[in-house]
């Protein structure tokens, strides 16, 4: 029997977590020294739901509205609550649940804890192929 690709095996383990308070010119230096497209805004208390901002959010919501990043805080242009996903689903519907909703790349959320990050190009890459990888050494 054929065992089917999931999140976990191609996900990038390495996703990063900033609080929402933090202004987009701070995330920014984040992100390009993380070597990461996309930033996970942390819960403010066990109520709440993580957020995320992309680096195409802040094109669209700051650089192109000419506002100033050192006065923006991410909060004002994460999205939330960021759509995530389990560790455990398949990556075709994994892929199904992008393109419905229109994104791609969501948090890997367990028991809510993250544990990385996912998107179509990893889905594509590593998992339409039959070939093992490690998902802990993977750049996205």
């Amino acid at each position: 029997m054929k065992q089917h690709k999931t999140v976990r095996d191609v996900m990038h383990a390495h996703a990063v977590c900033i609080d929402g308070l933090t202004t987009v010119e701070e995330a920014i230096r984040i992100a390009r020294q993380e070597d990461v497209k996309a930033l996970i805004i942390n819960k403010r208390d066990d109520g709440d739901e993580f957020g995320l901002v992309l680096m195409n959010d802040i094109a669209k919501k700051v650089l192109a509205k000419n506002r100033a990043p050192s006065r923006v805080n991410v909060y004002e242009v994460m999205t939330k609550p960021a759509l995530s996903v389990s560790p455990d689903m398949n990556v075709k519907y994994c892929a199904r649940l992008f393109e419905r909703f229109g994104i791609s790349r969501a948090p890997v959320i367990e028991n809510g804890q993250v544990l990385g990050m996912v998107s179509y190009n990893l889905i594509v890459i590593y998992g339409m192929l039959a070939e093992e990888v490690d998902s802990q050494h993977r750049k996205d």
